[in-house]
């Protein structure tokens, strides 16, 4: 009997091997070298402005280098009437350009989102300026604002404004000047963006919004806006980011001149850096201008709800 017992009793099931842990961390491993670069790359350069903004640091006047605390900070706050003139420019700047941007982007991305014949051309023209340097979109500029062969000699050839006027050299026109460069360049971003997101907007929608009467208007508004949001929210916010630290375009269009009308804060942290060598200074008020993006960037995102799925 036992043993017939033994017998029928069933195999034991087979141990199952413990899975090795390493597959699993096989991809944390690969991508570790990489990671740890760009931290090393990123982490660095932040650690160092915020140790350079508590010193007094000029290498062109070693005896004065040290420990400073917080006396960077409260020059710029109450001794330095240009960082408040540069942070209310380089607010005027973002605004009217971010928002011309959106405006201008929105429309070139509804009209190329139409089917028409050469649609693939007009797209191409409209994204190329995207494709270009900030400084060579300046140099350009530069030639179409020059006052012996460019827009103004040819308008005055037909009997507008003076022959010899230069927009960039003068306080009224200057900033217009500048806005209009820097839309060149920048409205095809909007484009981009936007175009892509409407290309996921149902066509049901909009047929059965005819269906039921609603005017272009009324289906732009109650349909392709609301579809939009993340998008604007996101390239609106990435571009003012970018607006605002915004060098190459300007300092190679107007220096920041005439007297200082179109410096910014970015570019007032170069001058005080690269020419005046005040590199502790310079930190200080990169760690202001860090601070401020941050916390409108909070802000902003929770005011528009990005990613709330209210579409």
């Amino acid at each position: 009997m036992a043993q017939a017992a033994a017998v029928a009793k069933p195999p034991a099931p087979p141990r199952r091997r413990r899975a090795s842990a390493t597959p699993r961390r096989l991809p944390y491993l690969l991508i570790a070298p990489a990671a740890l670069l760009m931290l090393g790359f990123i982490a660095y350069p932040v650690i160092s402005v915020f140790y350079y903004s508590l010193q007094n640091y000029n290498p062109t006047k070693p005896w004065r280098n040290g420990f400073a605390g917080f006396a960077n900070f409260t020059h710029a706050f109450t001794e330095d009437p240009q960082f408040w003139d540069t942070l209310t420019f380089s607010a005027k700047w973002v605004v009217v350009e971010v928002g011309l941007q959106l405006l201008f982007g929105l429309a070139l991305a509804l009209i190329v989102n139409q089917t028409f014949v050469g649609r693939a051309v007009g797209r191409a023209l409209v994204f190329s300026p995207w494709a270009v340097s900030g400084v060579l979109t300046s140099a350009i500029w530069v030639l179409l604002y020059n006052s012996q062969t460019g827009l103004t000699r040819y308008l005055a050839d037909a009997g507008i404004g003076s022959y010899g006027t230069s927009w960039l050299s003068d306080t009224s026109t200057v900033f217009p000047a500048a806005v209009a460069a820097d839309l060149w360049r920048g409205v095809p971003f909007f484009a981009i963006l936007i175009l892509a997101d409407l290309q996921s907007v149902s066509k049901d929608l909009y047929e059965a919004a005819e269906v039921d009467g609603a005017s272009r208007v009324r289906q732009f508004l109650h349909i392709t806006l609301p579809h939009l949001k993340d998008a604007i929210v996101l390239s609106t916010l990435l571009r003012a980011v970018w607006e605002f630290n915004n060098v190459d375009l300007l300092y190679t269009l107007t220096g920041g001149g005439p007297a200082g009308e179109t410096t910014t804060l970015p570019l007032y942290i170069a001058n005080t850096s690269v020419d005046a060598h005040n590199f502790g200074y310079a930190s200080a008020l990169t760690t202001v201008a860090f601070v401020i993006l941050l916390f409108c960037s909070i802000v902003y995102l929770r005011l528009s709800k990005f990613g709330g799925g209210d579409k």
